[in-house]
């Protein structure tokens, strides 16, 4: 039984108006269950019903949603099965340390397959938004008749990068994978040009990617098959901000490809207002110049090495610039090493100043008036947070997407990378300090902050952004599967 998307014709019945059931499924790590969570309020504001599955230890730990939702979006806690090399308790990436245990998730996570089953033959959803880890979910799914969405949480360059989902099904098996310098430059599928490419240092962890681990499968392999069983593609993406990479996108995979738009979160005028930590680091910023503080935050999957740390450190030191660097310990289950800054540094720096060792909200310290620039590891969430509020970017990237961010953030004249060694990925106090300099005080960098400034009227346009999320919705009300 085949099942297809068509459109809905009105004809004075309520296809159009019927109320959908829509099943959201994100990868179990929470820079992606937000954003699933974050687009099941924009579905469910319109009177959808959203079922959310994830693990108990997840679901359990996600912040509390506002009782509008009671009615319309129901948690699903599906255990996730114990398996050897899996850490005890482990239910996201938070939780673990190594890149051999993130594949042990992997593989516990395909675990979930029947429970996820039982509950779809269950419940009959209309659609499933789905991550690209549950490579198994598609046939499934189109089974039962349930129409498929592959949702990337990050942006359309990242995934045009590797190429249409034949390609990454054949780095499975192919007797030819791909290599380290096949990453260090634009790919050849790419008609524009471009400075998407990776750094050697970063291209090891694509290679890693494109190979299978002990999951049976590699990462490629997962999204291919995904994105080739999927109906749709949708993206946290934009036509006014490199446009035609979703072009790209939908040029690769033949199929209908619906940004959601940057979706720019909201800052909450009062929620925060009576909490102690928000009080405490309110009163410093308030004692700094307009636009004269760096604000630090490398995000909360990016582990920093001791070297980088005191690299970093002496690094903001050195630039002179006001700083406020929030530097959490990892949360990682069994990490116990403490975070150890240069011996005498905050004493040094106190009047300069100030390390945030705890919670922290982002949003309302960016947009506060003091905050004249965002030292980011460069993953898509914060990218969008800095440039929403117009902040020029100091780019130091990890991970995943984050070198093609900052290549392309830099290209475009809104910020600058940390210059690092292209072998290990080190780099120093001194290229730290002169990238900070440039981007918050120098001649040189004042046509980056007036670029900055520009991005405002797209990544802080709320109303701009809502009408790709009213598109989308509509996409989904309008679209019926129809079984052959």
């Amino acid at each position: 039984m085949e099942t297809q998307l068509v459109k809905s014709i009105d004809n004075g019945d309520e296809s159009n108006t019927k109320k959908l059931h829509i099943v959201m499924f994100p990868w179990l790590a929470f820079g992606h269950i937000i954003p699933f969570l974050e687009l099941s309020k924009f579905i469910a504001r319109k009177g959808h019903k959203i079922s959310f599955i994830s693990t108990p230890r997840n679901i359990d730990r996600l912040p509390k949603i506002p009782s509008e939702f009671s009615n319309s979006i129901t948690f699903v806690k599906i255990p996730l099965p114990k398996i050897d090399g899996l850490p005890k308790d482990a239910e996201a990436t938070i939780d673990i340390i190594t890149s051999e245990e993130m594949t042990y998730l992997k593989k516990a996570m395909d675990g979930m397959e029947k429970d996820v089953t039982n509950f779809l033959e269950k419940n009959c959803p209309d659609w499933i938004i789905q991550d690209f880890a549950q490579y198994w979910l598609a046939p499934i799914s189109a089974k039962l008749g349930i129409s498929r969405i592959f949702y990337g949480i990050i942006n359309a360059w990242f995934i045009s990068f590797l190429g249409s989902f034949d390609n990454m099904i054949n780095t499975n098996n192919c007797t030819s994978p791909p290599k380290l310098e096949d990453f260090l430059v634009p790919p050849k599928w790419v008609p524009f040009e471009t400075k998407a490419a990776y750094r050697l240092h970063e291209a090891r962890w694509m290679v890693e990617s494109s190979q299978k681990n002990v999951s049976g499968v590699s990462d490629m392999y997962r999204n291919g098959v995904t994105i080739e069983g999927a109906n749709a593609i949708i993206i946290r993406h934009c036509n006014e901000f490199e446009g035609q990479w979703l072009k790209l996108l939908e040029d690769l995979h033949h199929m209908p490809v619906l940004p959601t738009g940057l979706m720019p979160p909201i800052v909450e005028s009062s929620s925060d207002e009576k909490n102690e930590s928000w009080i405490s680091i309110k009163e410093w910023l308030d004692e700094k110049p307009k636009g004269s503080v760096v604000y630090v935050a490398l995000g909360s999957e990016v582990t920093v090495g001791q070297s980088e740390i005191n690299e970093l450190a002496r690094g903001l030191e050195l630039s002179g610039s006001p700083f406020f660097w929030v530097l959490r310990k990892s949360s990682r289950l069994g990490n116990i090493d403490p975070i150890v800054l240069p011996n005498g540094f905050e004493e040094r720096t106190k009047g300069q100043g100030i390390v945030w060792k705890s919670w922290a909200p982002q949003m309302k310290i960016l947009s506060h008036k003091s905050i004249g620039g965002f030292l980011t590891h460069c993953g898509w969430s914060s990218t969008i947070e800095g440039l929403m509020f117009g902040h020029p970017l100091i780019m130091l990237p990890f991970l995943v997407d984050q070198g093609l961010n900052a290549r392309i953030l830099e290209d475009k004249g809104v910020g600058v990378e940390v210059p690092r060694n292209e072998e290990n990925g080190s780099y120093t106090s001194n290229s730290v300090a002169n990238s900070v300099k440039l981007v918050m005080v120098g001649n040189d960098g004042k046509l980056i902050r007036e670029k900055a400034k520009e991005m405002r009227g797209i990544f802080g346009n709320k109303e701009l952004q809502d009408k790709y999320i009213e598109n989308l919705i509509n996409f989904l009300e309008n679209h019926r599967k129809v079984k052959n």
